[in-house]
């Protein structure tokens, strides 16, 4: 618990394939550590594997949605939320995100100093209730879900970590967290209500799951099962998007000659126009920096499964219901695996003689169960950066250590960053 991802790190530094770790009393992970095993086990295995206690505790907290789901019920999902995420619904969402990008550096002072991780968690925020009630919520109501979906973002971090029986006493914490929670489902609801109502189609997210209809039943989805999918996507979505931004803007005023290259490749591609849907295939290095920053400071630390039956992993027999886990964070900083790994290269991605091996470099995950969102959260980052890195330089604070600590994701401990404006 001091030391959590060195402790996770050290495990890679024995060569052992298979580690049995306890992270609570009582309960045992297996942590797999080998590409081959870790690729075998979300590919080939994962009809057998349930998604763990990770995913069981979000499912606890948000409802069932397609990130807990297993099974039939998770495919039949993702069919239902597919249409949210196609080329067409992003080309879409590329306005409002880049809007909303520069509406928040337009706030920035000048020589003001910034929490880059929580201004970037607000800036996740707004991009995703805009793309999700870009039409169907006044501005008030619209404030009051942001703020809320803030509560519950900071707090469900804590509860993973925590045993159930924890979230069942009286104190402040769980008090503000189920609140918020509530009223959300409450704002949704409504929304949900008015739009059915009206029969009026306002062209946001909320409005294409309003026309979702279950495969199985051929009925739309309830307002509670609309709820739980907009809150596991706001969990899931914008806590990471928000933090390989600030990664990336970290790692670029440490490395001014990579920030230069972005900045030319702006200038060459885009100039003086508003970043577009078509740029983001047309920025090779600025899709680098992107790739490296989701290697070297990748925001998970630990992805979870669990044997239904007995099952072979590799050469090892695992009986049913042993819990499984990988780490993104250590693997993708394995010097077996990368040259120089702690080196910021996104170069790196650009030599063909260096593609990772399977199961080697998972940014979103992979097989049946790969992040759906990967492509929309890819153009929000190249968006974002696009807007701010024209706009302004973002130097670190003079005299700060920075380090990266876990806790349902990695993130850097603090990152103040003081404004500077592009043209000085």
């Amino acid at each position: 618990m001091r030391d959590n991802l060195g402790f996770i790190a050290s495990l890679r530094e024995t060569g052992e394939p298979l580690i049995e770790i306890v992270l609570q009393p009582g309960t045992r992970t297996v942590v797999v550590q080998d590409p081959t095993l870790i690729h075998q086990m979300l590919k080939a295995l994962a009809p057998t594997l349930d998604k763990g206690r990770l995913y069981d505790k979000m499912g606890q907290m948000l409802g069932d949605s397609v990130v807990t789901a297993v099974g039939r019920t998770h495919v039949r999902k993702r069919r239902q939320l597919q249409p949210a995420f196609a080329h067409t619904e992003i080309t879409r969402y590329i306005d409002i995100m880049r809007a909303e990008v520069t509406a928040a550096v337009a706030a920035w002072k000048p020589g003001g100093t910034l929490d880059v991780r929580e201004v970037m968690v607000q800036l996740s925020l707004n991009m995703l209730a805009k793309t999700v009630f870009s039409g169907s919520l006044d501005g008030a109501t619209f404030r009051q879900l942001r703020s809320d979906l803030s509560v519950v973002m900071n707090g469900i971090g804590t509860r993973l970590m925590l045993p159930d029986w924890v979230e069942r006493l009286p104190l402040p914490f769980n008090r503000r967290f189920d609140r918020a929670r509530a009223a959300i489902r409450a704002t949704i609801n409504s929304a949900v209500e008015e739009l059915q109502a009206s029969g009026h189609d306002t062209g946001d997210m909320l409005s294409m799951l309003l026309r979702a209809v279950d495969e199985e039943t051929g009925r739309p989805l309830t307002g509670d099962q609309i709820c739980s999918e907009i809150l596991t996507l706001a969990v899931a979505g914008t806590e990471t998007t928000a933090l390989v931004l600030s990664w990336a803007l970290y790692e670029l005023d440490r490395h001014p000659e990579i920030e230069a290259r972005v900045l030319a490749e702006l200038d060459e591609v885009v100039g003086e126009r508003p970043v577009a849907f078509d740029d983001l295939t047309r920025l090779p290095y600025l899709n680098g920096v992107i790739t490296e920053t989701l290697r070297l400071h990748h925001p998970g630390w630990l992805v979870t499964r669990r044997t239904t039956t007995e099952t072979r992993l590799g050469e090892w027999t695992l009986p049913a219901d042993t819990e499984l886990a990988y780490c993104q964070h250590a693997l993708h900083r394995d010097p077996e695996l990368y040259r120089d790994p702690l080196t910021f290269d996104p170069q790196r991605w650009r030599d063909d003689a260096q593609e990772p091996r399977p199961g080697a470099f998972l940014p979103f995950g992979d097989g049946k169960h790969k992040c759906m969102g990967d492509r929309l959260a890819l153009a929000e980052m190249i968006t974002a950066l696009a807007t701010i890195l024209r706009a302004v330089r973002l130097e670190l604070a003079e005299g700060q250590t920075v380090q990266p600590v876990a806790r349902t994701t990695v993130r850097p401990r603090t990152l103040q960053m003081t404004v500077r404006p592009r043209s000085g």
